[in-house]
């Protein structure tokens, strides 16, 4: 992991396109500002956790379903 300290109106640069600036240090809340592409997805980590674990839910739920109807279909 990298440290970084940065002031307010300081940046940090990822890659070549993605520019990460400090907009605002208040009470222990740091407020940041993204310049990506459009295409490029920002996620908090715990939304991105959180899709993560329903989509392997819904994996799971999904399996169970089909093998349910394939199981019934066979047994006919």
């Amino acid at each position: 992991m990298l440290i970084l300290s940065r002031k307010v109106e300081e940046s940090i640069v990822i890659g070549d396109d993605v520019i990460v600036k400090i907009i605002s240090v208040d009470r222990g809340n740091v407020k940041l500002g993204f310049e990506a592409p459009a295409d490029t997805v920002i996620l908090r980590a715990e939304l991105k956790q959180a899709v993560e674990q329903e989509n392997q839910k819904a994996v799971k739920e999904t399996t169970k379903d089909v093998l349910d109807v394939l199981g019934k279909h066979f047994k006919s």
